[in-house]
């Protein structure tokens, strides 16, 4: 008997699987494959976290920008200070006139420039300036390891653009804050500007000690002319001037300042700007310095630029404004104003002064508005109303000599009296009959007054507003005494017609304006005005006015070789004492006096003021040789007659 078959496991799961409801079939747990995915949850973790500490480092990274950025000055403003225009005064010859201790020189291009000049800065300032992006990673990972090293920031690895940054906008405090925005205001330089631009505005306005921002005001203060000029040792100095100006200025330390020179030079070689000749010859040529130039007249720059903002007072520009400032002049001005206190003594020291000296055309050469700047900013040469006195006479005398007088035209020179008019000359003391250029000479008052009167007050007034006197003019018998106030400068310009032949000037300071960019704002166009007297009637009073200087009261205004046609004034009780005059194309003012407009003893225009005026033109004139006069028909008398 076959056995019988067995049931396979397989068929009996089968069918037991079949014999399950739908709805036990829908809950019975079915296996799954297993899963991948618990093994990626730490990587997605490890992501997820990173990712809010990107987020978080990001935020804090911003709030620190907006920390160092919240006191950043505004870049756009790069060429601005103090939230004006900025003006860059130059003198007469283009050099850069301090402002109140700071000499800031016009911007010059990058192409004006020799080569040599802005490779002497490079090669010792930041030799792969054409070749970073603002800051220098190996400067500054040496910068650390110095600081780290010293305990103290000592050491900062910048770069020229950040150089730029810290000079145009930030302190040199040496703190992390300033260097973190140092870099932040450098990388934004490098994307605004090109390198060559970068390098110009740094060299137009880094500090060369001595008061001298820029290459070019530097070039003038120790050399005497413009950068354009500069040799290769004396950029080679000036380049190594920006490590310690005060360390090594030349006219400080010139053995510093040559070692350092020569320095900056095998630098150049080092950096491939130089061959080796080209550094030879370099060192081997004298470097020498200019001669000092008188470069600080506050009171000149107070006025120039008072004069240039009514010039520019709708334009919004930096600007460049050549002027009409000698520094030869006003060094000699300053100079005389010291020689000549003292020489004439004591009792000096409570009164003011002030000094003008133009050109024939009515340049404004030099100017002094007081005898200490420190202690008083009231410029007296311009803004000083004052009483000229004598000095009013030579236009009485000039009206007359129109209407047909001559110098050796008779005057009586006696008491007078015109209503209750009665003036006196000087100590009472009377002459006669004289001629009108000894009465010019020895400044005698009932003379003039004589002349006056027989020549016409109105004409008077009228010679004189001719000549150039800005204000008004009495109209009483005490016009030709000179008892209308007048400042410095405008009764210098009302003699300039003496200098010029006859023609009337407007005086000046400023000769052209210009924006930054080169465009022009303001050139002058010429300021004669107009024929103030005919050439024959000025040749006659110049020719009393050298008596006055030759043998009269202006005796000590005597400048040896030059022919100094000029006038004496004293106000009443001397409260004012005046020398105005002319010679060898320039015209003077000196003026002493006290700012409360109290007497002072007994100094008249023929003492301190005339004194002032010849040691003011004695420096000012290159050597002349004149003769003087000797037609004094009482040469002692005029010696003790220094009145005025």
């Amino acid at each position: 008997m076959a056995p019988a078959k067995r049931k396979k496991p397989a068929k009996r799961k089968t069918a037991a699987r079949r014999l399950v409801s739908p709805a036990r079939r829908r809950r019975a747990p079915r296996r799954r494959r297993k899963s991948a995915r618990p093994r990626l949850e730490p990587f997605a973790r490890a992501a997820a976290e990173l990712g809010v500490f990107a987020l978080t480092a990001l935020i804090g990274l911003a709030a620190l920008f907006a920390y160092f950025a919240s006191d950043l000055p505004d870049p756009a403003g790069l060429w601005r200070e103090g939230g004006g225009p900025r003006i860059t005064l130059l003198a007469a010859d283009g050099a850069p006139i301090m402002l109140h201790g700071v000499a800031q020189g016009a911007p010059i291009r990058l192409s004006q420039l020799p080569d040599h000049v802005p490779e002497a800065v490079l090669a010792v300032e930041d030799r792969n300036f054409y070749h970073h992006f603002g800051a220098n990673p190996v400067s500054i990972v040496r910068a650390l390891i110095v600081n780290a090293n010293e305990g103290a920031v000592r050491q900062g690895g910048s770069t020229i653009t950040q150089q730029l940054a810290k000079n145009v906008f930030l302190s040199s405090d040496r703190t992390m804050k300033r260097k973190i925005q140092e870099l932040m205001l450098a990388f934004w330089l490098e994307r605004k500007f090109t390198k060559n631009e970068i390098l110009t505005l740094y060299l137009n306005r880094v500090y060369f000690g001595a008061g001298a921002y820029g290459v070019d005001a530097a070039s003038f203060r120790y050399f005497g002319k413009s950068a354009r000029h500069l040799s290769v040792g004396e950029a080679a100095v000036l380049a190594g001037l920006l490590k310690a100006p005060s360390r090594y200025a030349p006219t400080a330390n010139p053995e510093d300042a040559g070692k350092r020179g020569r320095l900056v030079i095998e630098q150049m070689v080092a950096a491939r700007f130089l061959t080796r000749r080209e550094a030879d010859a370099a060192i081997a040529e004298p470097v020498l310095l200019a001669a000092p130039r008188f470069e600080a007249a506050p009171y000149f720059v107070d006025h120039a630029l008072k004069e240039v903002r009514s010039l520019t007072a709708e334009i919004d520009a930096d600007f460049i404004v050549r002027t009409t400032f000698d520094p030869r002049v006003q060094a000699a001005a300053e100079t005389g104003l010291t020689a000549g206190f003292a020489m004439a003594g004591d009792g000096l020291d409570e009164v003011e002064a002030a000094a003008i000296v133009i050109d024939s055309e009515g340049a404004v050469r030099g100017m002094i508005g007081g005898r200490d700047y420190v202690k008083s900013q009231y410029n007296r040469a311009t803004q000083a109303q004052r009483q000229p006195g004598s000095a009013f006479k030579p236009f009485v005398y000039l009206a007359g000599i129109m209407r047909g007088e001559a110098p050796d035209s008779h005057v009586l020179d006696a008491p007078i009296e015109i209503g209750a008019y009665a003036p006196g000359n000087y100590k009472d003391k009377y002459y006669g009959e004289v001629t009108l250029r000894e009465a010019l000479a020895r400044s005698l008052n009932s003379a003039v007054i004589r002349v006056q009167e027989r020549t016409g007050r109105a004409f008077v007034r009228e010679t004189a507003r001719r000549m150039g006197w800005p204000g008004d003019l009495t109209s009483g018998p005490s016009l030709g005494l000179g008892v209308d106030a007048v400042s410095p400068l405008d009764l210098a310009a009302a003699y300039a017609p003496f200098a010029n032949g006859g023609f009337r000037v407007k005086p000046y300071v400023i000769e052209r304006i210009e924006t930054v960019d080169g465009d022009l704002v303001y050139q002058r166009k010429g300021s004669i005005i107009e024929e103030a007297a005919p050439a024959s009637a000025i040749a006659e009073m110049n020719d009393m006015l050298a008596s006055v200087v030759d043998w009269g009261t202006g005796r000590a205004a005597s400048v040896p070789g030059y022919r100094v046609a000029g006038k004496t004034g004293t106000s009443q009780e001397s409260r004012d004492a005046w020398f105005a005059g002319h010679a060898g194309g320039l015209v003077g003012v000196v003026w002493i006096g006290r700012d409360d407009n109290r007497p002072m003893n007994d100094i008249t225009g023929g003492r301190t003021p005339a004194i002032v005026w010849r040691e003011i033109f004695s420096r000012a004139l290159p050597p002349a040789s004149y003769v003087p006069q000797t037609e004094d028909p009482d040469p002692i008398a005029a010696i003790l007659h220094a009145g005025g």
